[in-house]
């Protein structure tokens, strides 16, 4: 075992976390002291929210923090006084500002989403608390983005100066490990026999590449000055998104040729796919010896390829779209490496003049969005603000306010999660653990310390164990609340406040905002998963039925991004359901490899004249015609008419004068006829 991993093993990562998260926490609660802030507490907590393993994390999630909660203290300053003297009217601005923040924040779908979410609960945080006092709203405001400013500032600067965490170091391990994992996948599913575990593979692959897009959010902020160019990594993005569609027809191919021969496979193409998979087992060489095996693999490819032509037989075709997808393959795998070269040298310059051409113009990569799903967690947010308001105005409970301030938070902040129960419950276990330890120091510890620097100590113990838990995806979710419980006013405050009535008040208003926001989020979001898969899916089918009757040029690169992220998304869901995942996933890579053919067809048919794109025109119409008619729960196959069209037009394409142009449609036509109709007999001539 590493080093690393016998750290890992023994605590020292997690350690040294909550070390550096309890210096951040004293450090901040010193200085909101030390010059005499109303509530230095909300330094405190502050400090622990924005702790993160690694610097570049911390200082972006403290920028969006502070962008956040500046823009959530003026939307607070502004809408008080005027709504003041009409209390429905204040609680349903509150319940849109925080339903409007979060519908923003779930459409971001990036680390950026804390940004909105922050801005909606700050303004709640300010004006719940103090709405009896309209005319201080200003001062408190500005006193509680100094107080979060001061968390923030704290916090950065100790995670970032004491044992910094790079994110530039995490992401190149990661992205070395996902390319070794995406060159085992390659080998394993271009392999000429069956290998156990591929489609968990595949399953993998696509969470890796989204996974690889959320880290490098953080890299602008990264604290080392040899970070990789945002850049690089959309570029190797785009190379690894290339891979499962041209893998995974690879695969297919190779079994139609081998059922072609009576299960044996061809000896040209075996000693081929044999060459290749030695490639991809040993990659790692200098650019220049990897290029040049790369190269004499793909010129290998073009050689075998049978030419296309009028009377090609359906196993030529099979030959032809194996050699092309496993040539383009090679090129990606080799792409990706080269990549990775660029990352690690930290250079600005291109390594290779092929690496230039893959930086220029990259962009954002493409990410599902779920409108619907949005909208139905912003309704949930802002009923659930609004009926509180309600109730705590038809009350009159003094600490109503609290418990409406809690319950808009958490569903604010667990609005992303499908089933926000979960973990709602473990703030609701938290929160009661953080009650009864509470009550403990304030009453028992505290009366006997004396000074700042007592309070430290005394602190310590539960502190530091509760970082280290937080550390923990496992414990996480009940450690940061029971931690944030101790960061209670009537605990952390510049004088002891004896008031045992009114910190149980505080507990309670707590408790009672959690289990509130518990019932809100079973009756409004108790169906989310379900409902999640449905749309995903239904989604991928739009977008390929709308991409089929699209007349502009194709995106290729920003559907594939879109459909892996689809497929990021299904894995997780449908795992969580206990049913059979393997069927909708499979079905959805499917579908991936339909649209990357929908796009080599709609290309073709804006290079050809258009009497003879007409077949083409029918095949994409038919295919648009069949994705809008699907059902999630009893998706029907193709018609036949579709499988003659497509026919039809592999005969009228292969008679096509042009070279290029046979080639390029029987490869689309192929892809495609095999994606919608795998059982299928093989196309012959005259059959159409």
């Amino acid at each position: 075992m590493s080093a690393s991993g016998w750290k890992e093993r023994l605590g020292v990562p997690a350690a040294l976390f909550s070390i550096k998260a309890y210096m951040a926490a004293m450090l901040a609660l010193y200085v909101a002291l030390s010059i005499g802030l109303e509530r230095p507490y909300w330094a405190f907590l502050t400090s622990y929210i924005v702790a993160q393993p690694l610097a570049g994390a911390v200082i972006s999630k403290a920028v969006f923090r502070a962008i956040g909660s500046i823009v959530g203290a003026m939307f607070a300053v502004a809408i008080v006084p005027p709504l003041v003297n009409t209390p429905m009217l204040l609680s349903l601005a509150m319940a849109a500002w925080l339903a409007l923040c979060v519908f923003v924040s779930l459409m971001d779908r990036t680390p950026r989403s804390y940004m909105f979410v922050l801005a909606g609960y700050t303004a709640c945080l300010i004006v719940f608390p103090d709405v009896d006092a309209p005319q201080t709203i200003f001062t408190v405001a500005s006193l509680r983005v100094q107080e979060i400013l001061i968390g923030i500032a704290c916090g950065s600067l100790i995670h970032g100066l004491v044992l910094p965490g790079s994110i530039s170091g995490a992401l190149l391990r990661r992205v070395e490990a996902i390319l070794r994992d995406a060159e085992r996948w390659s080998r394993d599913a271009i392999a000429t026999e069956t290998v156990v575990g591929l489609d968990a593979e595949r399953r993998r692959l696509a969470q890796d590449i989204t996974e690889l897009h959320q880290m490098s959010i953080h890299l602008p902020f990264d604290i080392s000055r040899l970070a990789p160019r945002v850049r690089t990594v959309r570029a190797l993005q785009d190379q690894l998104s290339l891979l499962l569609p041209l893998g995974a027809a690879v695969e297919d191919r190779l079994d139609q040729l081998t059922a072609a021969h009576d299960g044996v496979v061809p000896l040209s193409v075996e000693a081929l796919i044999a060459d290749v998979r030695a490639w991809l087992d040993s990659p790692v060489v200098d650019s220049a010896t990897r290029a040049h095996r790369a190269q004499t693999l793909i010129d290998r490819c073009a050689a075998l390829e049978p030419e296309a032509w009028e009377g090609m037989a359906w196993a030529d075709m099979m030959r032809l779209s194996l050699y092309a997808r496993l040539a383009t393959l090679i090129a990606v795998h080799r792409d990706s490496r080269d990549l990775y070269d660029q990352m690690v040298t930290h250079r600005r310059s291109a390594v290779t003049p092929h690496v230039a051409e893959l930086l220029d113009g990259r962009r954002n990569r493409e990410l599902h969005r779920d409108v619907a799903g949005a909208a139905r967690s912003a309704l949930a947010t802002f009923i659930t603000v609004a009926l509180g308001c309600a109730l705590w105005i038809g009350s009159g409970w003094k600490d109503g306010g609290t418990a409406v301030m809690l319950a808009g938070v958490f569903l604010a902040l667990f609005a992303a999660v499908d089933n926000p129960l979960a973990p709602l419950k473990g703030f609701m276990i938290g929160t009661i653990v953080a009650s009864a330890l509470g009550a403990l120091y304030g009453y028992a510890i505290m009366p006997r310390l004396d000074g700042f620097g007592m309070l430290a100590l005394a602190y310590a113990p539960p502190l530091l164990t509760l970082g280290a838990l937080m550390a923990s995806p496992r414990w996480a979710g009940i450690a940061l609340p029971t931690l944030l419980g101790l960061g209670s006013p009537v605990l952390l405050s510049d004088h002891y406040i004896n008031a045992f009535a009114s910190y149980a008040n505080g507990a309670i208003a707590q408790i009672v905002g959690i289990w509130y926001a518990i019932i809100m989020a079973g009756l409004l979001q108790s169906a989310g998963v379900e409902r999640a898969i449905r749309r995903t899916i239904r989604a991928g089918w739009t977008d390929i039925a709308n991409r089929a009757t699209l007349t502009s040029p194709p995106d290729v690169r920003g559907w594939i991004n879109r459909m892996l992220d689809r497929v990021a998304l299904l894995a997780p869901r449908l795992a969580a359901t206990g049913g059979d995942s393997g069927t909708p996933l499979y079905d959805a890579l499917r579908d991936l490899r339909t649209g990357v053919a929908i796009g080599e067809l709609r290309q073709l048919r804006l290079d050809l004249p258009p009497q003879d794109a007409a077949p083409l025109g029918a095949v994409l119409g038919g295919v648009g015609h069949y994705y809008r008619r699907l059902d999630p729960d009893a998706p029907a196959p193709a018609e036949p008419a579709l499988l003659r069209d497509i026919d039809a037009a592999i005969g009228d394409l292969s008679a096509n004068p042009r070279p290029p142009v046979r080639r390029e449609g029987i490869l689309a036509l192929v892809s495609l006829r095999r994606n919608l109709f795998p059982h299928a007999d093989g196309y012959r001539r005259g059959m159409a």
